[in-house]
């Protein structure tokens, strides 16, 4: 039998599904390490104008990867939407044409006359944009490269340069400190209604302990960076700005200030005997010994008593850390 039609499509078809920025002007993004999966936003003018094809990173695990693959989930799911039904509307706009064809040339012999006749409703080949998750709150400006990018809760790098900065992780590490905090009566509530109130006990006390810890291990770390890059500074000693005395005399020795022209001294005794708590819940599960008592000065306790840590506690030393590292701050770019 003669082939009446035969319609193949050669090559590679190359379909562009574009991608929309969101009301503030930036675009979705997604890590793709398997142990990350995280989603953020850049924005769309330093993306075309500051990130690189070569390198893009991940803000929380700084995972790098090129450009072209760090589209959403949900942008590939759409992506393939719309290819599938442009493949759909190319052939069926070829189908229809080679049947219009067809029956203007026409096809006769002796005994028939035949016509083409495509069916079913008209496929469109209309291409709709992948639209934009809402925008996110926390907005980010990269103090190295300048690029704008924004995420949910917190980032560690930049995803055009994966510069991290030291600053602005210590700001969201006090930041998640009162988050947690904040949030303690919520999960315990929660705990408690599924009947698991030993459970939401267990959950306060290790929230609020882990919280002291966190501050901080967040003001070491920023004071550790900050006094390195100061000019002919000697090398810290290790762990230095765990304690207290022998971190003040760093600063007042390389900068002319310390502790004491940022804190009262009130405030320095109390928070002395708050870093000395959290070293002693890290070494000895909190059990009182001579040498807490000896090094806090605090009187309100005898040996073998664990210590208790309140809320109003961490609230309290995330305070003094922020006035510390405000100074700190200053100190250090003006040496």
């Amino acid at each position: 039998m003669k082939k009446l039609v035969e319609k193949k499509l050669e090559g590679t078809h190359k379909i562009s599904v574009p991608i929309e920025a969101d009301e503030e002007g930036y675009l979705d993004k997604e890590c793709h390490s398997e142990d990350c999966l995280f989603k953020f936003k850049v924005h769309a003018d330093d993306w075309a104008n500051l990130f690189k094809d070569e390198a893009v990173f991940c803000p929380v695990c700084r995972h790098e990867a090129k450009s072209n693959s760090w589209w959403t989930t949900e942008q590939i799911e759409h992506a393939k939407e719309q290819a599938g039904k442009q493949i759909e509307g190319i052939l069926d706009e070829s189908l229809r044409k080679d049947a219009l064809r067809f029956n203007r040339n026409g096809y006769r012999d002796s005994f028939f006359q035949m016509s083409l006749e495509v069916k079913g409703v008209q496929k469109r080949r209309t291409m709709i944009p992948a639209t934009a998750k809402e925008a996110m709150e926390l907005k980010i400006l990269c103090d190295k490269c300048g690029a704008r990018f924004s995420v949910i809760g917190s980032a560690f790098f930049c995803p055009c340069c994966g510069h991290n900065s030291v600053e602005r992780t210590f700001d969201d590490s006090i930041k998640k400190v009162r988050v947690k905090l904040d949030n303690i009566k919520v999960i315990m509530n929660a705990l408690k209604e599924i009947g698991k109130k030993d459970e939401a006990e267990i959950t306060r006390r290790s929230l609020i302990e882990t919280s002291l810890s966190d501050c901080i291990v967040a003001f070491q770390r920023l004071a550790e960076q900050l006094f390195s890059k100061i000019a002919n500074a000697p090398v810290a000693p290790l762990n230095v700005f765990q304690r207290i005395d022998d971190g003040n005399k760093l600063w007042q020795t390389v900068c002319g200030k310390s502790y004491e022209d940022w804190l009262t001294t009130e405030e320095l005794k109390d928070l002395k005997v708050l870093f000395q708590k959290r070293h002693l819940l890290l070494h000895s599960e909190g059990i009182v010994d001579q040498r807490y008592l000896d090094r806090s000065g605090d009187g309100s306790y005898k040996i073998g008593q664990r210590i208790v840590v309140k809320e109003e506690d961490v609230q309290y030393l995330s305070s003094l850390i922020e006035k510390l590292a405000n100074g700190i701050r200053k100190a250090s770019s003006n040496a």
